[in-house]
Parts: C-alpha cells; structure tokens; sequence
C-alpha cells in the first residue's frame, strides 16, 4: 500500500546533499565504516559489513557494498526516512533516481573533465571506447539493488529490520528459486531476481590493439609503469591482484609471480613474458636500498618519499596520465582483455588453458573475453573478399570467365521451340 504522500513526491525537486562518508579506517578488523551526517558510525551498516567479512568477502567488496549503502542512506536522509522504515514506495522511488539523476561530480586525479553536450556521448576517437557519461550506469543500480535487498534480507532474518523487504524478488520469481526445475543438459537462463533491477546491456570486453599498445607503452614514465604493465598485460591478472603481490612472490627463475585470487583468495602462480621480468629488475635495481627488501615487503611502491606502497587508485591515476598522452580512454581492465584476447588467438593454447589463467569458474566466462573487436572483424571480411578475387594469393585479380547460358535452356525459357 502507497501512502499519499509517497505517491506525491517530486523526485525532480528532491537533492540529496553528499551527507555521510565511508571511511577506510585501516583496521583489519573493521575496514570500512559508514558515518551519518553528524558523524557517527551507522550500526546496522557495521554489523552487515561484519557479517560480509565473516563470509570471507574481501575488503573490497566491502568497500564496494559501502558505496552502494552510503548511496541509499543518503536518499533515505534526504527525504527525512528512518531505514528501518523505508516501504517498496521508498524503493522504487531511489531505483528511479539511479536511473534518471545525474552522478554528483568528484574529482578524479589526472582526468580531464567531461566534454559537454553531446560530446559527452560520443566514442572516443581512439578507442572506440564511449566515454562515462554522466548518468548512473545500468551496472551500478543492478549492483546497489542486489545490495540493498540482501542488507535488508540479512536484517529481517535478524529481526532488526522492517518485516517486509522493500526491496522485493521479481513478480515471475517469487515464491521459488532461480533455476530450480533447470535441465543440466542446457545452458543457465539469465533471469532478474529483482524488481528493480535494471536490464544490462551485453557488453563486448575490448582489447587494445597491438599498435595502440606500443604507443601506450611507451608513454608511460617510469621503469615501474611499465614492469606493472608488462605484467598486466602478459599475465592477465587483475590490476588488484597485480599489486597485491609481494617481493618473495616474483620468480624470475621459473618466469612466474604470485597472485592472491581476487574471488576464491587462492594462491596462484601465473606465467609471465621475460621482458616483464626485465623492466621489474630495472625497477628493483633503482630502488635498491629506499624500500624493505624483505619477501613479504610489497613489491611495488609509489615514486615520491615518503615510500608508500602502491595503491589501485594512484596506479589508476598513473594509467589515466599514459591515455590523456593519446587521447585514449583504456581502463586497467582493458589490459586483461588485451591478454584474455591475445592467448585466445593463440592456435596452440587450448581455450582451458586461458581459462585457467585468468581464474574463471567457468568455460563461458573466458569466451566473453575472446570476441574480436569490431575493427578486427571488419578487417579480416575485407581480407577475405580480396581473396576471392585473388584465388591464387598474389594479389593479382584473375579474369573470371563470362556466365552463359545454354542455347536449348534459353529456347525453353522464351519458347522458341514452338512455331
């Protein structure tokens, strides 16, 4: 049941000031916590973020699932709602707002603002790439409704929550589970579990060409810039898991390094080109004797004194500096497309193989990873025509014979065997 005065709200008049953070508090124990406007801890958050890490969820995602509840609180604060109180009216109402509102601005380091107008849609003339616009992605409300509802979910089975999820399954998937009369036999049906859960667009993972790459590369400024991307690149590790690795984990002798797996937490060795080996000895030799040198140091550190280890957003900042070089707009994640989609091209590596690199549960993930790029298709159709006009393969166009018809099929055709 919607309350008049729920029916009645002017989303278009509401604003919701940037109230509330969350902050990382570099405690092992606790994260990440969320502070109210008068910044105090937000309870109900504290005690599902423990309940995430108690299933052995990474920081992270932790940090990835604050983000979304920062961004409800800050709805329900702004309409003056308590969240124990918030009703499927409340919900609909902020997946509405995902949808049509505007981001707030942040500063992001090393970006160059957003174009305006229609510019802002536009792909970028180098990648191909649609820059990010300034609406909410489909992504990110699909992810903060998954969110919310198991926030509410895990307070309702701990009687500290409304009665009612507010933010319900879907009308088709209520009632029983996902998949639950599923013939093995065939492959999974994409169902949304939500109500409010938006359709995702299919994505195609792009990778960047071999050209581009080379120009990239050589924009890069530091022998550590281009160990990590080296390592990026030939690996296929996530940048996370890349700068998660430790001085003990490299092994230049066997050609591999040592990541901690950003879903399963397992060890795994990865295999690596010799000349990311090199660029990291030429790193290690410049910083010979300015940071720990123990195998369980970090083993990658910012450039400037005081020594920090390296963190995903100053190595974001540093790959953003490398793109506005060329006008690109590549993301980290592109490196692992780059790599996913060099080994898939490989003939002689078998698609498991490249499974196994890259961590996947399963066989249909890694081929997302392998679709070729629009520019490459284009390229080998219009290969292909030019060799059927040039059977021989030299190039030369051979004079195809002229079509004829036979005589007796022509005097069937027009009757001429009749008087």
């Amino acid at each position: 049941m919607i309350r008049s005065e729920e029916s009645r709200r002017d989303l278009a008049l509401i604003e919701v000031p940037p109230a509330g953070a969350l902050q990382a508090t570099g405690d092992p124990w606790e994260p990440y916590r969320l502070l109210d406007p008068a910044g105090e801890i937000v309870q109900p958050v504290a005690e599902y973020l423990r309940d995430l890490q108690g299933s052995g969820r990474a920081e992270a995602t932790q940090r990835s699932y604050g983000m979304d509840l920062l961004r409800w609180f800050r709805f329900c604060w702004a309409i003056g709602l308590p969240w124990d109180q918030a009703t499927r009216a409340e919900a609909r109402d902020f997946a509405r707002r995902l949808h049509l509102a505007d981001k707030p601005l942040t500063a992001d380091a090393g970006a160059p603002p957003p174009p305006p107008g229609r510019a802002a849609r536009l792909p970028n003339p180098v990648t191909g790439k649609p820059p990010l616009g300034p609406k909410y992605a489909p992504a990110t409300a699909a992810h903060s409704e998954t969110v919310l509802r198991h926030f509410y979910d895990f307070h309702l089975e701990a009687g500290t929550g409304p009665i009612v999820n507010p933010f319900p399954l879907a009308r088709a998937a209520r009632g029983r589970s996902a998949n639950a009369h599923h013939n093995p036999m065939k492959p999974y049906r994409t169902q949304r579990s939500g109500q409010f859960r938006p359709q995702l667009p299919q994505r195609i993972p792009r990778s960047i060409p071999d050209e581009k790459f080379n120009e990239l590369f050589t924009a890069l400024g530091s022998l550590r810039d281009r160990a990590l991307v080296a390592f990026w690149i030939s690996t296929g590790a996530r940048a996370s898991e890349l700068l998660g690795a430790r001085q003990g984990d490299a092994d230049p002798g066997q050609q591999l390094i040592t990541v901690i797996r950003k879903g399963t937490r397992a060890l795994q060795q990865l295999p690596a080109s010799p000349d990311a080996f090199v660029w990291l000895r030429l790193y290690q030799a410049q910083i010979h004797g300015q940071v720990p040198a123990r195998r369980d140091e970090p083993l990658w550190w910012t450039l400037r004194r005081p020594f920090r280890p390296l963190t995903y957003g100053a190595a974001r900042a540093m790959f953003t500096r490398a793109n506005a070089v060329l006008g690109a707009n590549w993301t980290l994640h592109d490196l692992r497309h780059t790599a996913a989609y060099r080994m898939g091209r490989d003939p002689a590596m078998p698609l498991t193989d490249v499974q196994w690199v890259l961590g996947h549960a399963h066989l249909s993930t890694t081929q997302i990873y392998l679709t070729a790029p629009a520019e490459d298709v284009i390229a080998s159709i219009i290969a292909h025509h030019a060799r059927q006009h040039s059977p021989r393969g030299n190039g030369d166009a051979v004079a195809q014979p002229p079509l004829r018809y036979r005589p007796e099929s022509l005097d069937i055709l027009f009757r001429r065997d009749q008087p």
